[in-house]
């Protein structure tokens, strides 16, 4: 039988497949607002 190498928090949450989801789901808050920070700034230094 093949030992499973996944790793589980307390609850039972597979991290490496929270991990996955995550990097597929798109922006995080925080980088939007640096995107749309750096947009306002170089449309306002014009």
């Amino acid at each position: 039988m093949k030992s499973s190498s996944k790793k589980y928090t307390i609850v039972g949450t597979d991290i490496e497949e929270v991990k996955k989801l995550n990097n597929q789901s798109g922006l995080s808050y925080n980088q939007v607002k640096m995107l749309l920070a750096e947009r306002y700034q170089k449309n306002h230094d014009k």
